[in-house]
């Protein structure tokens, strides 16, 4: 067995962890669990971190449980959160728990004859029939709101303006996923839970809920968060989220994101997103020191992530999509972009409205009169005659040339390259 506690301590991916917990994992395999908020259908990177930690500890040896929070999720968690959070019915968390689970298969390994296989669990199963005064009387006597008040999620809430406060509901949270915890215990030998920093409050609540109730020894592991370039956290009630689900955000988007990140993060981000080992990342990283301008480091760290979460062939398609803006895509590659991957690869770029009706239409008249792309039809002709003008990735050197319907590109675009770096898209009416 690898040692998961070394595993991450050289990646960064430890913020806060219980004494004794390295020793109890290797004594041989464990369990562990992932709390997951089902508040949204898409996991964002901000989960990334803590799915990751998942992965290796199955990589490790050890047995994974994924937990959907089916009943907390109709709570709301009030860690670092400024407001709370809008309660959500059933159908919904149903809907959401579904769709996580499907992304989460892409992590872990539910499905082999293993017997560290990754398991995953909702805690509306053990929790739907639970009554509230049974639940009073077993879990609420053995922690005292003293010991709950103070958690940093409970004092940060209640130290601001006094008209917000905060809801007994959501004062209960941390009984509840300590409620979790104790079950897993009990029903699993689940002795570890792992998360986010801003989790440690509610998952010591749990260790100590077990510790009460069973006399027994759990323990806890938080990773870092992930914070934004302007030091914010990626949360789902925040702008610019990176989703996991590719209708939210495209592979090619994913793949920019992670293409577009700074240097230092760069060294950062590919110890945490990825499974490379640690001789390959040095190495990786001591190349791109070299030439930095080569951006190896980002190459390797936007690959290694898009193809763990949406496949080979997307990675491919993104590359493919990235290449266009710089006079390397083809025709047929232009053709195979989707609609929304196209008009992400050329977002900002000048548009024209064009009515369909006005095609075809002499290529001089579209591209001087119709549209501003040219002052003047004499400056078209001087282009287009040294070819210079390209249409959906294709040179048109013909003055006389008509565009027709037949440039269409997903039933409404033609896309107009003037020179080497000069987009307009025609959005045809």
């Amino acid at each position: 067995m690898k040692n998961f506690v070394e595993e991450l301590k050289w990646r960064g991916m430890i913020h806060d962890i219980m004494p004794g917990t390295e020793e109890e994992l290797m004594k041989g395999p464990a369990g562990a669990y992932v709390g997951i908020d089902p508040t949204g259908d898409s996991l964002h990177i901000g989960h990334l971190v803590s799915i990751m930690i998942l992965k290796h500890f199955q990589a490790c040896g050890h047995k994974p449980y994924a937990l959907v929070g089916g009943a907390t999720g109709m709570i709301g968690d009030p860690s670092m959160k400024s407001q709370e959070r809008n309660l959500l019915d059933e159908e919904t968390l149903s809907h959401n728990v579904n769709c996580i689970k499907s992304q989460l298969s892409r992590f872990l390994d539910f499905n082999s004859d293993a017997p560290n296989k990754a398991e995953l669990v909702n805690n509306y199963d053990w929790m739907k029939d639970y009554t509230f005064i049974n639940f009073t009387r077993d879990i609420g006597k053995l922690i005292t709101v003293n010991y709950m008040m103070s958690k940093d999620s409970v004092k940060k809430r209640l130290s601001r303006d006094s008209s917000e406060g905060m809801s007994f509901t959501e004062f209960t949270y941390q009984l509840l996923q300590g409620y979790d915890f104790l079950y897993l215990y009990e029903h699993e030998g689940v002795k570890l839970q792992l998360g986010g920093a801003d989790q440690w409050g509610n998952i010591t609540t749990g260790t100590e809920l077990i510790r009460r109730k069973l006399g027994g020894e759990a323990f806890a592991l938080t990773c870092p968060l992930i914070t934004k370039a302007d030091g914010g956290k990626f949360g789902k009630t925040e702008k610019g989220n990176i989703w996991l689900d590719a209708e939210r955000t495209s592979p090619y988007q994913f793949y920019q994101f992670w293409l577009n990140v700074s240097d230092a993060d760069a060294e950062k981000y590919i110890k945490i997103f990825t499974m490379l080992d640690r001789e390959t990342i040095e190495a990786a990283i001591a190349e791109h020191q070299e030439d930095p301008g080569q951006r190896r480091l980002q190459k390797l760290l936007a690959k290694e992530i898009t193809i763990m979460v949406h496949g080979e062939a997307e990675y491919e398609k993104a590359i493919s999509a990235s290449e266009m803006l710089f006079g390397k895509g083809t025709a047929e590659a232009l053709k195979a972009l989707d609609e929304k991957t196209f008009l992400a690869v050329f977002d900002g770029v000048p548009t024209f409205d064009i009515e369909r009706t006005k095609l075809p239409v002499g290529i001089l008249d579209l591209l001087a009169v119709e549209t501003g792309i040219f002052p003047s039809k004499g400056e078209a002709r001087k282009m287009v005659q040294g070819n210079g003008v390209s249409f959906n990735k294709e040179k048109v050197a013909d003055i006389n040339a008509q565009i027709d319907e037949s440039f269409i590109l997903d039933g409404k675009y033609i896309l107009v390259q003037k020179g080497k770096k000069n987009y307009y898209i025609l959005n045809i009416k």
